[in-house]
């Protein structure tokens, strides 16, 4: 169902009987001082160590190129950079110091961005998932228009009112199941996910939340689907985007913010549910995202590699089946032999 609204003038999930965002303030008080939303212990050799070990010098070179095959660039957290057909595809762009208002206050970045919003290559697309501040980031956003780039941006429905505010007006709202062309053989479906949306106390749910579905179609060969799934918990939605849309090729997989269980499994999966994820979807490659960057929840920062690694061989699945990428990595994707371009 396109944007269930069980309450009107709001959003909900596809589950109706999982609702989120509605917190009692009294909850999030005992959770704050109980240390849910920080990580109970530093990495095993500290938070330098972590940054030093899990940080990459970024190729400005090739991101310059804007290639026709594709290859991904990760940024930090969900802050992901696809360039595909010669396009340059920025999702989730979140490049301050805190996951908050302005980029001033609210989560703590304990690794440093890997570029800023000036040294970006030229953006063509970018692709806002929903409005928590550490998927939509106000400083990033103005330091990305300030840099002079006007790039095209996508974003859930209800969401382009915050935009407008902003003066920002190549903005374009989706619903679930829509579908967009953006360019010649490249087509932009709008996913659900399992989640919520908020940035004040008055605005819960009022915009939609999901995942971006962009598929190549590089004529003569299948189409090439890349997932950017956005923040989720476990849902059938993955199941219903492998029957609408098809077997994803690459997906950028969430693999962190998952403790406490007992607070977080509606809304972020584990390793375990990212790996059923992507048997879901049937795809053969995926990268983390979500991990490793704020302070956001319990786990500490070297602890979903180690439960992502578990995760995947219970399942009899390869440790290369997910790409744990450096921050500022740029890596190629593979395709498939039906999909590669000739040289």
């Amino acid at each position: 169902m396109p944007g269930n609204r069980s309450v009107p003038n709001r959003f909900s999930n596809s589950d109706p009987q999982v609702q989120l965002g509605n917190f009692p303030w009294y909850e999030m008080l005992w959770r704050t001082l109980r240390g849910d939303f920080k990580p109970l212990r530093s990495p095993d050799q500290g938070y330098a160590a972590f940054e030093a070990a899990w940080t990459l010098p970024v190729n400005h070179d090739a991101l310059r190129q804007a290639p026709e095959s594709p290859q991904v660039t990760w940024l930090g957290h969900v802050t992901v950079l696809l360039q595909v057909a010669g396009l340059n595809i920025l999702m989730d762009p979140t490049l301050a110091e805190f996951a908050g208002p302005g980029g001033r206050v609210g989560a703590r970045r304990r690794v440093k961005a890997p570029l800023t919003p000036a040294q970006l290559p030229r953006i063509d697309l970018v692709l806002i998932s929903h409005n928590h501040y550490d998927h939509l980031c106000d400083a990033t956003i103005r330091g990305l228009l300030a840099a002079g780039q006007a790039p095209r941006f996508i974003v859930p429905k209800g969401l382009k009112a915050w935009f407008d505010q902003r003066g920002i007006s190549r903005v374009q709202e989706l619903d679930w199941w829509e579908s967009l062309d953006v360019a010649d053989g490249i087509r932009v479906h709008f996913t659900p996910a399992q989640h919520w949306s908020r940035r004040t106390p008055w605005d819960t749910n009022a915009s939609l939340w999901g995942g971006y579905c962009l598929e190549w179609h590089a004529v003569p060969a299948a189409p090439w689907r890349f997932l950017f799934p956005g923040d989720t918990g476990y849902s059938r939605d993955f199941q219903a985007i492998r029957q609408r849309i098809g077997r994803m090729d690459f997906v950028a997989l969430p693999i962190g913010a998952y403790l406490p269980r007992d607070f977080m499994k509606p809304m972020h999966v584990n390793p375990a549910d990212a790996v059923q994820m992507l048997l879901d979807l049937d795809a053969p490659l995926a990268m983390g995202v979500h991990w490793g960057t704020f302070m956001l929840t319990q786990e500490a920062f070297d602890q979903p590699p180690r439960d992502l690694a578990i995760a995947l061989a219970e399942r009899n699945l390869a440790p290369g089946h997910v790409w744990l990428m450096r921050h500022g990595e740029t890596r190629a994707i593979p395709l498939p032999a039906a999909n590669r371009i000739a040289a």
